[in-house]
């Protein structure tokens, strides 16, 4: 992981892209098919080609009440997206030449309530090993999302729209989950890490083989985590919060600890995770 902070004024973008009617709430690239893709408030999810800086397809995936919350991508779910409302509906949808299927192939109704983004468990090694679960199961897919206690974070099996695991903190006191993200760990073993940013500004780690508690509690910020993303190597990460602070982390998983190594605030900074 990089970073380097900077005085000076912020780059120009590269292209300004522009369709959509209600405020943008999600956006991920998706590789495979080197597409962008980009939700709104009011449900609408559009596909962009980032050659030509437009849309190729758009479609209302989700009721203007729920909108588009979150967006789903993974090398694990290679052509298929997830996009996810307010109203706690997730949806998978094929990706075929830049264009999505016109009915969902699989709809998850968590009743969960909330603005916290959901997140996919993504291969941390460069091969494309599958992931074990505490069942014994091989080749899922799995997806975190805050639960309808907002507090706790439910694990779902993609392939069977099930719900396999409930992630409970210790102390209800850390409040609403705000962020979440979700890797494979595959040189050991295939455990899947699961971090999540409270309303109280704690981040909270899981490993989904020992899910009765989290592995890791540390107060990083002194407002809500509204953002956190780890490397691909699951080592370290970056976590963002309602200040406008970002803190830089390493992760220890011999010595099970979270080290803080920097941090930044009122700065206009890059980053990249390697």
């Amino acid at each position: 992981m990089a970073c380097a902070a900077s005085q000076g004024p912020a780059p120009d973008p590269v292209a300004v892209l522009r369709a959509h009617r209600a405020a943008v709430h999600a956006v991920a690239f998706h590789t495979p098919s080197n597409t962008l893709l980009s939700g709104d408030a009011d449900g609408e999810l559009k596909v962009w080609d980032l050659v030509k800086h437009r849309p190729v397809f758009s479609s209302r995936v989700h009721t203007p009440s729920a909108g588009v919350l979150g967006i789903g991508v993974s090398s694990a779910l290679e052509n298929k997206i997830l996009s996810q409302g307010r109203d706690g509906t997730v949806k998978c949808w094929q990706l075929t030449d830049s264009s999505l299927s016109r009915q969902p192939i699989l709809t998850i109704k968590s009743e969960s309530y909330h603005f916290c983004k959901l997140a996919v468990a993504g291969h941390a090694a460069a091969n494309d090993e599958p992931c074990e679960d505490d069942r014994g199961g091989v080749g899922q897919v799995l997806m975190a999302m805050a639960g309808n206690d907002t507090s706790k974070i439910e694990i779902w099996d993609i392939a069977s729209g099930q719900s396999v695991q409930l992630l409970s903190p210790k102390d209800s006191s850390v409040g609403m989950c705000m962020s979440l993200h979700m890797t494979l760990q595959s040189e050991r073993g295939d455990p899947c890490t699961v971090v999540a940013g409270y309303e109280d500004g704690s981040v909270l780690m899981w490993d989904t083989r020992h899910a009765a508690a989290p592995l890791l509690q540390t107060k990083q910020h002194k407002e809500p985590v509204l953002s956190l993303v780890l490397d691909r190597q699951g080592t370290g990460g970056i976590s963002g919060s309602a200040d406008g602070q970002l803190t830089f982390f390493s992760l220890s998983y011999t010595e099970v600890r979270i080290t803080i190594f920097s941090r930044l605030s009122d700065l206009n900074f890059l980053f990249s995770l390697k």
